[in-house]
């Protein structure tokens, strides 16, 4: 996974509440197990047209949020049914941060485990930042983990809560398996005894 540090990118503002897994991603391309290749379709149905062809006013498809990697969203985000390919989209994307005033718990711990920070900040908070992604291109947000804050374009700092494990993990690039891994050493310690005391296993 990832390290998250700091990061310095658009924002894209997407001003609209429970915002759900199935918007995301809807339930037709849930069949892969890879987390690669999603991207193309988050946000499907708002995105594209019947025939597939992009709507010009779906903000990921205006030329100034191509490149998104911050989005700024409603309250809610992430509700709807508890499926990890969400956060999978979102990443593919390039997208990397989400600001909302609240989320779903599921989704929300699924982002921490896929390289995605997730803040949460009072609505008044992420009205300000909503209006700043308005900008374009040019307005740049700059989110950093270790001081726990988000600076707008104009400069303007917003301080934000986040769970000190969590921080570890995304600042480390520690998922599940990366988690498992730092205790490599004990683990392959424990095996070897074991593999003595009970020689019959």
């Amino acid at each position: 996974m990832d390290k998250f540090e700091t990061l310095t990118g658009i924002a894209a503002p997407m001003p609209l509440i429970n915002i759900d897994t199935d918007m995301i991603i809807p339930k037709q391309f849930l069949k892969t197990i890879k987390r690669s290749g999603l991207g193309v379709n988050l946000f499907d149905e708002m995105r594209y047209d019947d025939d597939g062809n992009e709507i010009p006013d779906f903000v990921l498809n205006k030329p100034q949020y191509r490149e998104a990697e911050v989005l700024v969203a409603g309250d809610n985000f992430g509700c709807g049914s508890s499926r990890e390919h969400a956060p999978w989209a979102i990443k593919d994307f390039g997208i990397r941060c989400v600001i909302a005033p609240s989320y779903a718990d599921i989704f929300y711990n699924n982002c921490f485990k896929n390289g995605i920070l997730p803040i949460a900040l009072p609505q008044e908070q992420v009205d300000v930042l909503m209006k700043d992604a308005e900008k374009g291109a040019n307005a740049r947000m700059t989110i950093d983990l270790e001081a726990q804050t988000v600076t707008s374009s104009d400069g303007e700092v917003f301080s934000f809560e986040v769970d000190a494990f969590k921080k570890h993990c995304l600042m480390n690039g520690l998922d599940d398996i990366g988690l498992t891994m730092e205790k490599a050493a004990s683990i392959d310690t424990f095996e070897a005894q074991a593999s003595q005391s009970r020689p019959w296993v």
